[in-house]
């Protein structure tokens, strides 16, 4: 395989890291006297290039990335509504159809003499990589989430930040809920999974924490904290995942599924501390910490993971692997099959040393 041109695209969510990767994917393209440009707002820069007055495409040279490392967010912009293998088209009568542009999508790299992609992002933009490395793209992956929920992967990057943060809101909030004996719940972002949640809530140490993977009964979490009330403890912090559900119950949406849109999930956190307000009569407030877990400079570990996933996904290109996906298999950064790394969520065991550990110190699951 005969590489002179690469293209770098971030889709979906924002992660710090992702400035470190597209840092790393230009200066190890640049010493194999490779150039490198990157795609606006994931695939839009090629699919929808009139809407960029100066092009879909930036050339991405050493001074496009100069001190980029420690930025959070992407300099490239990212979507995750562009979503080229269900592209929201309109339709007679109002409506909006998917369409499969994915074809078109081929045809405009080989038009822009792009000879391979290194694609960054989370389930969803790793799933489109895939299909480009099936329709003979070249195409090597970079698994990014804040949420950790890829497979094949012990930890994606931005997750560590995500957990920092959140860690740090949590010990703050200590204090406060102390002071006025109130019931704090911080409702945090993790779409299916609960590793932000489970993380955070351990080590800021949390009275209870509410998981997807575990479901809930909200009266257990009512025992809890009337127990620390018997033990003179008069105040409770819950953590609570957005995708956290009530036995029996379903997930709390904020915004449905759309063409081209996945629902958006949001407002359990209320729910629980109307229900724990009702069950224990005591004040709870609730603190939704959303996209600040997106946002801000990331942990030297995040760092050095995106670096190393960055370089990584350029060796591999130059080695001439394709339709595989770089993953932290410490020490080591593999290369594992895209199909593998999307396969299937990545949730956190409920029977893994974590959970174990949180039900040793005595925190409430709700089950």
């Amino acid at each position: 395989m005969s590489i002179r041109r690469i293209a770098v695209s971030t889709g979906g969510g924002d992660a710090p890291g992702l400035n470190a990767v597209i840092r790393a994917v230009v200066l190890s393209a640049l010493r194999r006297g490779w150039r490198c440009v990157g795609i606006r707002d994931g695939y839009n820069g090629l699919l929808d290039p009139r809407g960029y007055p100066h092009g879909g495409l930036v050339a991405l040279e050493r001074d496009s990335v100069r001190g980029l490392t420690h930025l959070g967010g992407t300099i490239l912009g990212t979507t995750n509504r562009g979503n080229p293998l269900r592209y929201p088209t309109p339709a007679p009568e109002g409506r909006t159809v998917e369409t499969d542009r994915t074809d078109e999508l081929v045809a405009r790299f080989r038009e822009e003499g792009l000879d391979a992609l290194v694609a960054v992002g989370g389930d969803g933009s790793l799933a489109i990589a895939h299909a480009l490395a099936r329709q003979g793209l070249p195409v090597v992956g970079v698994p990014k989430t804040i949420d950790n929920d890829l497979d094949q992967t012990v930890v994606t990057f931005g997750f560590d930040t995500a957990v920092e943060f959140a860690t740090e809101c949590i010990d703050r909030l200590h204090s406060t809920a102390e002071s006025h004996q109130r019931v704090l719940v911080i409702e945090v972002m993790g779409r299916y999974a609960g590793w932000i949640a489970l993380h955070a809530g351990v080590a800021a140490s949390a009275d209870a924490i509410l998981i997807p993977e575990i479901p809930y009964a909200i009266e257990r979490v009512a025992e809890k904290i009337a127990e620390r009330e018997r033990n003179g403890r008069h105040f409770s912090i819950v953590v609570v995942a957005e995708g956290a559900r009530p036995r029996g119950g379903g997930l709390t949406v904020q915004e449905a599924a759309a063409a081209g849109r996945a629902e958006r999930l949001g407002g359990v956190g209320e729910k629980v501390a109307a229900e724990l307000s009702r069950l224990t009569g005591k004040e709870s407030r609730t603190v939704v910490l959303g996209h600040l877990l997106r946002g801000g400079r990331p942990t030297a570990n995040d760092r050095l993971i995106a670096l190393r996933f960055g370089a990584a996904a350029v060796r591999a290109l130059a080695e001439g692997h394709s339709g595989v996906m770089v993953a932290l298999n410490p020490p080591e950064v593999l290369y594992v099959p895209l199909s593998a790394g999307i396969r299937r969520m990545k949730c956190v065991p409920v029977e893994g040393d974590t959970v174990r550990t949180a039900r040793d110190l005595g925190i409430s699951f709700g089950d």
